[in-house]
């Protein structure tokens, strides 16, 4: 890219502190950010990439956010401006995985998966959009979701309903808000290499220490996509190179829906 995609930017990234969150901030903040904000729930790696951040330049912040408590949501938009004036463009990365079945999904497992990977960036998003609308400017949004949006494995009933609904929201919102110059996209990523996804490997499905080289066996670049590699789609999105595009969820994975051998 060409390090200047986000020139001049205020950028606010939740679930920012660890996975594609934090790959998204670093590639934000490559791409000349003016600023960038990492929310999450663990202040020792959102600090060490506050810290990582500044020294390469870039002003940054870290903000503690429970993305499934709508008062965080908003009070962390809240200090984003407070701190830099404005929100330019906000990527929802925050997301929670955890594995349940149709049958085995308890009401509390699933109301997590809606309050992480639903409510969450619709509140980010309302607090960011009217921040928007209150300077008359432009703005853009990434909502990360996933394959799983379109149906996923059985152990991920409530985690694919959730994204689902991410999905829909991801275009409700840009017809909404399209004549506002406010731009919102998703990004349905694949299986990821991060260090969630090798938490839940290990804790849902007895993984060992070579699960990685194992599933990149199974796929056909020979490798899992890596974080750096969707935040490189995300900061794309968010920037005026994607051109006019708004309400696209896009598919982003090696693997080809709807084809079958």
């Amino acid at each position: 890219m060409s390090a200047d995609l986000l020139g001049g930017r205020v950028v606010l990234v939740s679930g920012g502190t660890t996975g594609v969150g934090a790959a998204c901030a670093r590639v934000a903040a490559r791409e000349g950010a003016a600023a960038v904000v990492v929310t999450g729930r663990r202040p020792g790696p959102g600090e060490g990439l506050v810290a990582e951040l500044a020294g390469r330049g870039t002003p940054a912040s870290y903000v503690a956010c429970d993305v499934a408590d709508p008062q965080r949501c908003r009070a962390a938009v809240a200090a984003t401006v407070e701190a830099y004036g404005r929100v330019d463009a906000l990527v929802n990365a925050a997301g929670l995985t955890d594995r349940g079945t149709l049958l085995d999904t308890t009401p509390e497992l699933f109301d997590a998966h809606v309050a992480v990977n639903l409510r969450g960036p619709f509140f980010l998003m309302q607090a960011a959009v009217a921040d928007m609308l209150r300077r008359g400017a432009p703005g853009t949004v990434v909502n990360v979701g996933s394959e799983a949006a379109h149906g996923g494995a059985p152990v991920l009933a409530a985690y694919a309903a959730a994204k689902a609904g991410l999905a829909g929201l991801t275009r409700t919102a840009a017809h909404a808000h399209r004549f506002d110059r406010i731009r919102i996209n998703g990004l349905n990523i694949g299986w990821t290499d991060t260090e969630g996804e090798d938490a839940t490997q290990r804790r849902f499905h007895d993984a060992g220490d070579d699960w990685r080289e194992q599933a990149g066996k199974t796929l056909p670049m020979g490798r899992l996509a890596s974080a750096t590699d969707a935040a490189e789609a995300v900061v794309f999105l968010l920037s005026d190179r994607s051109g006019v595009v708004t309400g696209s969820v896009l598919d982003w994975d090696q693997t080809v829906l709807g084809a079958h051998d």
